[in-house]
């Protein structure tokens, strides 16, 4: 038996208007062909910044401005990566952001899939060597999301002295990412390589015994500024009380980042599009964000928490669209939110879309500073969670062609629908937590280990 949907009628406008042009991929096309990468500190990151401000005007947006964010810029250098011993060997690498400029020399160690008891167990082993670990992201079979930077962190404080990153899919090059913390630069040089020079270099040091390397990187650091861009759907009844939804823009600089993120990026700008089209005025506020700098450190999210913290408890939930529009087995994954978890599912059941809700916690988007100032948060994301990896994410190849119209359409129009029920929800069940109520939420085997080696972290970068 169905269930009487209130919406009907402004959902099938939505809908329609979504299913029925091409305008998502219109601006997919030009922030991936025209603006590339948007990496922060290049022309393309300005352009899309602005792009994606004058598309929200057009579309009838208010108050749609760009915030500044000044931040420790990062450009690439040329990188090497040579065996000097036992033999002669050069091997193609790319340094990755915010490793500082730095030549050195040592005996290279092979962490595998760098699980964090690994790093314990092999800490003096490591002190000295430069590390090899590869981009999996469950080692050991993990049940958390174990980043490249946390596992550069643990190479860093068990004394290492360079860290490679290789890739673990084939035929996708070296994976990028950040090995900054909290916006400031690595402190020993972090390289990647393919999957096939990864295994070479397994090969080669189980062969010979050990090997020693030569690492060179010539990146360039400097101040810099990205931009927050902000816009409203004003609340006609409470204006004061805001439902929030948002991606980050920037790629990385050797790609086009279609997939990530800008798949999510004109997810949210097409969700704006058509809830002020045809559900506005919405009785709150509906706002949206596109973020820069998330790519090196979340810097642009981080930026938005502290200068509006007084509005945080406003929020009745932000919802992180990061990448969603090249999302499969399409969701909503709350930040363990069990309150919200029969709402959404109640919402499914209305809207005659079935998706799964999931309740799971990963550090490593812009949800995350919302969710540590203890506001309700959640994401488009693949339910269940994958711990597969970022798949084309991070490497050259993540480029238009791999994004499709379907998923796109797929993601905006569930977007679009979620925003308008929560912002005409007048019995909403969660509210801002305390900061003892998100260290309890936090408080698992699995998060007390992330939350311990951030510890360890902070002590390092004081």
């Amino acid at each position: 038996m169905s269930t009487p949907n209130p919406f009907l009628a402004t959902d099938q406008k939505m809908v329609g208007d979504i299913y029925t042009g091409t305008e998502v991929m219109d601006n997919l096309t030009i922030l991936c062909d025209d603006f590339g990468s948007r990496f922060g500190g290049t022309p393309g990151e300005k352009q899309a910044a602005d792009f994606l401000a004058q598309k929200m005007r057009n579309y009838g947006l208010r108050d749609v401005h760009l915030e500044p964010v000044a931040y420790l810029g990062w450009r690439r250098g040329a990188a090497t990566l040579e065996i000097i011993h036992p033999f002669q060997k050069s091997i193609p690498c790319i340094s990755l952001p915010h490793s500082p400029a730095a030549t050195v020399e040592a005996k290279l160690i092979n962490m595998g899939d760098g699980a964090p008891a690994d790093f314990d167990a092999r800490a003096a082993d490591i002190a000295g060597k430069i590390v090899l670990t590869s981009s999996v992201v469950s080692p050991n079979n993990s049940t958390r999301w174990i980043h490249r930077n946390e596992k550069y962190g643990r190479s860093m404080l068990a004394g290492a002295t360079a860290f490679i990153f290789a890739n673990h899919y084939p035929a996708y090059g070296p994976a990028t990412g950040g090995i900054g913390y909290k916006g400031r630069a690595g402190k020993i040089p972090g390289i990647s390589v393919s999957k096939e020079d990864g295994d070479f270099l397994r090969r080669m040091l189980k062969r010979h015994g050990e090997l020693t390397l030569r690492i060179t990187t010539t990146d360039e650091l400097f101040p810099a500024t990205s931009w927050n861009v902000i816009g409203d759907l004003p609340g006609s009844d409470h204006p004061a009380e805001i439902v929030m939804a948002g991606s980050h823009y920037d790629g990385h600089d050797i790609a086009q980042g279609a997939e990530d993120p800008a798949s999510g990026t004109v997810s949210v700008l097409e969700t704006a599009r058509v809830l002020a089209k045809y559900a506005h005025p919405l009785p709150r506020t509906v706002r949206f964000a596109f973020w820069g700098i998330e790519e090196i450190g979340l810097l642009g999210s981080k930026a938005y928490a502290r200068a509006h913290a007084d509005e945080l408890s406003a929020i009745r939930l932000y919802l992180n669209m990061d990448a969603a529009g090249a999302v499969q087995n399409r969701g909503i994954n709350l930040n363990m939110w069990d309150d919200l978890q029969p709402v959404f599912e109640a919402m499914s059941v209305e809207m005659a879309e079935p998706f799964n809700v999931g309740q799971s916690m990963m550090a490593h988007s812009d949800h995350y500073p919302f969710f540590m100032a203890g506001v309700p948060t959640g994401g488009i994301e693949a339910i269940p969670r994958s711990l597969g990896g970022r798949g084309y994410g991070h490497t050259k190849f993540d480029t238009l062609d791999k994004v499709s119209l379907e998923n796109l359409r797929g993601t905006a129009a569930l977007a679009a629908r979620l925003l308008l029920r929560i912002a005409h929800d007048d019995h909403w069940r969660a509210q801002k937590r305390s900061p003892e109520r998100v260290r309890a939420a936090l408080d698992t085997p699995e998060h007390r280990e992330a939350m311990a080696h951030t510890a360890r972290m902070d002590e390092l970068y004081q």
